[in-house]
């Protein structure tokens, strides 16, 4: 067995695309990405250190073994993908893809689904255009790590005109901590196409496995008038920390659906912008959190305005219990020019222990007069008025708590577009929430 990699840089970078037998040109890429991995600084999230994070643990590449169906698949992911069938679906098992089902009525009319490793060879220009163009390898050292470690993968390419129904399934799944864990979502919506995307990444660890950082980053790129609707759930144990960095850039009139349930039980680094670059583009993003345990989490909303008649709105809830902490951070920036943009955002938080944290920090920076802009943000607790009202009605307080903290998370879990991953998501809720 390989022994997992201790330090990053150039020569580390560049072994690992050998090893996989990449062209030269993705070597050398790799290469540069170690150099600037081995230079560059850590980000720095609102009120969030990181240098006390365990983020030194980058693994080996361990692909898991392909299979056929999703029945040859660990058992931990037969119940989720009992409906898979009819569907687009890639399955990314630790460093690795091991499944891709893409329906001949879709190959027909020119829809890609293929890991990225393979998207190298048979779509290189689509990958070169716009890999890590939107998450640039240069942004910080988590980024510049992702870039010379990334694994698996996923593309998706929609055809100009072509509207996909059914939802497109991505599962990245860890079972191995020893593994290198850096899986890249890369979708491309042509102009006028429409596209559902639900990600769901889980682990089941064994119970010596030490921690597991999982360096992910997700880009899509909307062109004009193109929908995409991006639902991603991540659940994993404590012992994994959560690195997901999403990035989108929209087109005229393009639309980018955000609805994300930043849900497993370990830190959480979550960082979420759309480049709002086209004239009439629209960024919606809903986002919710459950804190348990010490975990801490950061998560930043970022909307940036630059075409005209752009408007975006970012919904960020979370719910803290225990000894947790969240630092919620919302940034609704209008750029010279944007006129007539709209940006709007929310963070809310509800406390649920006395020695849990919850920040709600939202930012607006405008540099435009013919425009509009929001925000809102409250911490608190439970509103006892309305545990009052339920409890008059011979409702328990433990369950009419527990109403309250749904009623007050479903605004995004109602938009999760797919029945099955919307069941797991609550069955997760119901698991944290006790």
């Amino acid at each position: 067995m390989s022994t997992p990699v201790t330090s990053v840089d150039r020569e580390t970078a560049a072994a690992l695309g050998r090893r996989k037998n990449e062209p030269d040109w993705l070597v050398t890429w790799r290469a540069e990405a170690g150099d600037l991995a081995s230079r560059l600084e850590l980000p720095k999230p609102e009120k969030m250190p990181l240098k006390n994070w365990n983020l030194d643990r980058y693994g080996d590449y361990r692909p898991g073994r392909p299979v056929n169906d999703p029945s040859e698949l660990p058992a931990a992911l037969t119940a989720l993908l009992a409906d898979a069938k009819a569907e687009a679906l890639i399955v990314q098992h630790n460093s690795g893809v091991v499944l891709t089902r893409l329906p001949a009525e879709l190959a027909a009319k020119g829809v890609v689904l293929t890991s990225l490793d393979e998207a190298v060879r048979t779509h290189e220009r689509l990958f070169r255009d716009h890999f890590m163009t939107a998450y640039k390898r240069d942004e910080h050292r988590l980024a510049a790590l992702h870039a010379a470690l990334w694994s698996g993968g996923v593309l998706l390419y929609v055809p100009k005109n072509v509207e996909i129904d059914t939802p497109v399934q991505i599962v990245v799944y860890a079972d191995d901590a020893a593994a290198t864990l850096a899986p890249h979502v890369l979708v491309v919506a042509d102009a006028h196409s429409r596209v559902t995307v639900v990600e769901h990444m889980v682990s089941a660890l064994p119970g010596d496995a030490g921690t597991l950082v999982v360096n992910g980053a997700v880009e899509v790129f909307a062109k004009a008038g193109a929908h995409v609707r991006y639902a991603s759930v991540h659940h994993m144990e404590s012992r994994a920390v959560d690195i997901a960095y999403r990035r989108a850039v929209l087109g005229n009139d393009a639309v980018v659906e955000w609805i994300v349930g930043d849900l497993h039980d370990g830190d959480l680094l979550s960082d979420i912008r759309s480049e709002l670059e086209g004239n009439g583009s629209n960024s919606d993003m809903k986002v919710i959190t459950v804190g348990t345990g010490s975990q801490r989490m950061s998560l930043t909303t970022n909307a940036r305005h630059i075409g005209k008649a752009s408007e975006s709105n970012m919904i960020t809830r979370a719910v803290m219990t225990e000894e947790a902490t969240a630092i919620m951070t919302g940034v609704t920036k209008i750029e010279k020019g944007a006129t007539k943009a709209n940006g709007e955002q929310t963070e809310r938080v509800l406390m649920l222990s006395p020695k849990a944290r919850g920040d709600a920090n939202p930012i607006l920076l405008i540099d435009e007069d013919d425009v509009k802009a929001g925000h809102a943000a409250s911490v608190g607790q439970v509103n006892e008025e309305q545990l009052y009202y339920l409890m008059s009605r011979g409702i328990s307080r433990k369950d009419a708590e527990r109403l309250i903290i749904h009623g007050f998370l479903n605004p995004v879990v109602a938009e999760i577009p797919h029945e099955g991953l919307r069941e797991t998501m609550q069955r997760i809720l119901e698991r944290k929430l006790g």
